[in-house]
């Protein structure tokens, strides 16, 4: 793994946006796998700024990580609005290159099993991911077997006390979600993970320094052979020794 370490998020977003640069202007049909929540919100500023500054992204094709069950597009803190809000509405991706999951289908099964082919038909070139306190990617939860393909899951209790601060009652949390498994993601021919914040930096030393296990689904990306750690300082702080060497797994 690569651990790059910023001063402030804001910095963290423009280095990652510097990457997604790279990757869409020397392809033809670029693929970004995108996430959803704050952390990822200074990439994908940093990413309108690069557009307004003349970066094309009319080629781009973007594939999301997840949806909440149950909450419609126009809902305001369904994932679909999230990346209208944050990048869609604000650059030229065309809208038929915009794939996300339906949260409102009527056959979930088959929901997931179609999510499967749009990702088979569009191999993933840089994978954008957040981490969860609990060591989630996409909503990955912990667990004692991580499913490969997308599927449906019921959202851990930590997950929804956290996802609780953009709702104004924790009982409007979705408790259920579709989300991309963790073959898809690892598929990508690179991850970054993106984290911030003292709140994240237990979780980050045990998934970057510790046991590759599916209760951190997150270590898994140690098995990945070009990720790209991306952190603030106080996020960064359980990685590094007094004298600021990587600490040994």
């Amino acid at each position: 793994m690569n651990i790059r370490v910023f001063d402030t998020p804001h910095d963290a977003g423009i280095y990652v946006a510097a990457l997604a640069e790279q990757v869409i202007q020397s392809r033809p049909d670029p693929v970004l796998g995108l996430a959803t929540g704050s952390t990822p919100i200074p990439f994908y500023d940093a990413l309108v700024g690069l557009h307004r500054c003349g970066l094309d992204l009319s080629h781009v094709t973007t594939i999301n990580l997840d949806e909440y069950i149950g909450l419609p597009p126009t809902h305001e803190q369904s994932y679909a609005h999230f990346m209208h809000t944050h990048l869609f509405s604000r650059t030229n991706i065309r809208s038929e290159n915009i794939h996300i999951p339906n949260g409102m289908a009527d056959d979930l099964a088959a929901e997931c099993a179609r999510y499967d082919d749009v990702i088979r038909a569009h191999p993933i070139h840089l994978q954008i991911l957040g981490i969860g306190v609990n060591g989630h990617i996409g909503f990955n939860e912990p667990d004692d077997l991580l499913l490969s393909k997308t599927h449906v899951v019921e959202l851990r209790p930590e997950t929804v006390r956290s996802n609780a601060r953009f709702f104004e009652r924790i009982e409007d949390v979705p408790r259920r979600a579709i989300t991309m498994g963790v073959q898809a993601i690892l598929q990508a021919d690179q991850i970054v993970l993106m984290a911030f914040g003292p709140e994240k930096a237990d979780i980050i030393a045990r998934a970057v320094l510790g046991e590759v296990r599916t209760d951190v689904p997150a270590s898994i990306l140690q098995l990945h052979k070009r990720v790209t750690v991306v952190l603030d300082r106080a996020s960064a702080q359980g990685l590094f020794d007094e004298a600021g060497r990587l600490r040994a797994k």
